[in-house]
């Protein structure tokens, strides 16, 4: 393997540099984490073994993407090299319970400073967010009536616009919102099948160019939609996914 455009090395097939050693990976996780043991999180990755794959591998503004992010090494060895005041950023991804207080955590610490006296270690500097995985919007072809109705509003206003959702002004509580000259409905309640016909559209006061309606079903034809600027998308069905 290669690395980018200012790294041009190859990769020998064994790295035999002791500080690449599962053992100073755990040294860097006990200073870390003063107190555990090695049964708390066994053999975590060395730091300096990590940096160095990313040193030759990764051009310096690339993100590094971890979906096995364990203890978080990954992260500390991207912060660690972005003390050259290069922007590499990473993304780690960890579905075990100590994806907070273990990965997240040690990023944090290493952002912020670890350690006390002669084993302090400056903090790295940088910043991150934490993201929780929730419910799923969609359970086979269904929409998942745990999710909250807003939360399902954001994700079709994304899906339709690619822009964040802001709920709009106004009393009709169906309306998303106008984008590109058209507007937006999701006529949606989780224990009633809604129906978009001309009592629905007596409601619809926006006038844009053009107008999406999702409901559960459909009374009205085609031709007649579509002489009124109308799409009708039909929930579920119509919910595009990622």
């Amino acid at each position: 393997m290669y690395g980018g455009e200012t790294v041009r090395q190859k990769l020998f097939t064994i790295w035999n540099n002791p500080q690449f050693y599962t053992e100073k990976g755990q040294t860097t996780f006990g200073q870390l984490f003063p107190g555990a043991s090695k049964n708390d999180f066994p053999q975590p990755k060395s730091v300096d073994y990590v940096m160095e794959a990313i040193r030759t591998i990764v051009r310096e503004s690339d993100i590094v993407l971890d979906s096995f992010a364990g203890s978080g090494t990954t992260g500390q060895a991207v912060l660690n090299l972005n003390t050259d005041g290069k922007h590499r950023k990473f993304i780690l991804i960890e579905m075990m319970d100590y994806a907070d207080s273990i990965t997240a955590e040690r990023v944090k610490r290493v952002i912020q400073g670890y350690g006390e006296g002669k084993n302090a270690v400056e903090g790295t500097g940088g910043n991150f967010s934490f993201y929780d995985l929730g419910e799923p919007l969609l359970i086979g072809d269904c929409l998942n009536e745990a999710v909250a109705p807003e939360k399902i509003r954001e994700y079709i206003w994304f899906m339709e616009t690619k822009t964040p959702y802001a709920p709009p002004a106004g009393d009709n509580p169906y309306y998303l919102g106008q984008h590109n000259d058209t507007d937006y409905y999701f006529y949606y309640e989780p224990q009633t099948v809604t129906v978009l016909d001309y009592a629905f559209l007596s409601t619809v006061s926006e006038k844009a160019s053009g107008t999406v309606i999702y409901a559960d079903l459909c009374s009205i034809g085609e031709d007649k939609l579509a002489q009124m600027g109308i799409t009708f998308k039909k929930i579920p069905r119509d919910i595009s996914r990622l």
